[in-house]
């Protein structure tokens, strides 16, 4: 399948479980097509972009080591997402490969991720939490960011700082999060 045809098949893709189903497992059948979805998903210019990132999201989901091979890329560009369609299953992913990294059980994400991706992908939940973005990718953020601080000591304390600043404007479910959150980092 080219880039081409692959974008033509998201085009039918819609936010349905199934649909992402259908689509992540024709990528898993097909593990090449990873990095064209990767280059969809990452051309932000096209909203065709989200449908790929829910797609990669189902496929990360079910088997991280697709996006393995193609994490340099990944950690390159999330950055570059600005719409919430997209930023919030990129966010779920960075917390699939964050909650890997630091699981007890050995896997291929712990000796794949380097100093590097995991500084991206800091950066990447800072912005999104301190940003206009909806609760989940804050949520994910949140999760990702206090995993993160057992490596890097300076986390906890500027993810304690901004979730009491933004705690009284937040949402129900953000203030839920936060809590959890901050309990966890006393």
């Amino acid at each position: 399948m080219t880039k081409k045809e692959l974008r033509k098949s998201l085009d039918y893709t819609n936010h349905s479980r199934q649909k992402r189903q259908e689509m992540a497992a024709m990528i898993m059948a097909n593990p090449d097509l990873m990095q064209p979805l990767m280059e969809i998903a990452f051309d932000v210019s096209k909203p065709i972009s989200c449908k790929a990132c829910w797609v990669m999201e189902y496929t990360v989901k079910n088997n991280q080591s697709y996006l393995l091979p193609y994490i340099n890329n990944f950690t390159d560009k999330i950055n570059t997402l600005k719409l919430d369609s997209s930023v919030r299953p990129i966010a779920k992913i960075c917390e699939f490969l964050i909650k890997a990294y630091f699981s007890k059980n050995i896997n291929e994400t712990k000796s794949v991720l380097k100093e590097i991706h995991l500084e991206q992908i800091a950066t990447a939940c800072f912005d999104w939490l301190i940003g206009e973005h909806k609760v989940a990718a804050k949520a994910y953020s949140m999760t990702s960011l206090l995993l993160l601080g057992r490596k890097y000591e300076w986390i906890h304390s500027e993810l304690k700082m901004v979730l009491e600043k933004n705690y009284p404007e937040g949402s129900a479910a953000y203030k839920a999060r936060a809590r959890m959150t901050l309990a966890k980092l006393k």
